[in-house]
Order: C-alpha cells, then sequence, then structure tokens
C-alpha cells in the first residue's frame, strides 16, 4: 500500500470516527430529552436501529478482502 492511499484511508476513518462519536453525543441527549414520553423513544430506538445497520453495511462494504 502506498503512503498515498495510506494517508487517504486514515483521514477516512477519522471522519468516520468522528462521526461515529457526533451520533452518540446525539443520541444521548436525545434519550434524555424523550425520557418521558414513551412512542419518541420507540421512534428514536427505531432511527438508531437504522443507522446500526447502515453503519454495518458500510463497515463491510469498505472492508477489504485482504
Amino acid at each position: 500500500m502506498d503512503l498515498t492511499r495510506l494517508t487517504a484511508s486514515v483521514a477516512r476513518d477519522k471522519t468516520v470516527n468522528e462521526s461515529a462519536a457526533t451520533l452518540l453525543g446525539q443520541l444521548s441527549d436525545l434519550i434524555r430529552a424523550t425520557a418521558g414520553d414513551p412512542a419518541a423513544v420507540t421512534e428514536l430506538a427505531d432511527q438508531l436501529d437504522a443507522s446500526q445497520q447502515a453503519l454495518a453495511d458500510a463497515v463491510v462494504a469498505n472492508t477489504p478482502a485482504e
């Protein structure tokens, strides 16, 4: 693997990690904000399920088979 490709890969990983950290922070804020509203909590759980699947799909799609 050449240095340019490795540098791009590290930058991409950093962006993904930062996005995941932001998502988790937003999730904890949303849980606190909707704790007294069961319908909102259910909707939040549905959104989390969708995000989890999208992340899992992205990991599979972007993981080299090496």
